[in-house]
């Protein structure tokens, strides 16, 4: 394996990581607060919020991985 193929295996598991994250705040938090805010809670709104918050969580992985490298790379030079 290259090294760019495993930077490129490193940011999915980031992204990978940052989806599951995202997905399980989704769940609980984002569902309490539709519940709290007294709005019928239906199938289609609780996989709405799931959704957006897994995609929250991937970018936010890829954010702090792009973090990492750049101090990486800051640390080696």
């Amino acid at each position: 394996m290259t090294e760019e193929e495993k930077e490129k295996a490193k940011a999915t598991a980031a992204a990978g990581v940052g989806a599951g994250v995202g997905t399980a705040g989704g769940a609980s938090v984002g569902i309490l607060e539709l519940a709290a805010q007294g709005t019928a809670v239906t199938g289609f709104s609780a996989g709405v919020v799931i959704g957006v918050s897994a995609v929250a969580g991937a970018l936010l992985g890829l954010a702090g991985y792009g973090v990492y490298r750049s101090i990486k790379k800051k640390q080696q030079r």
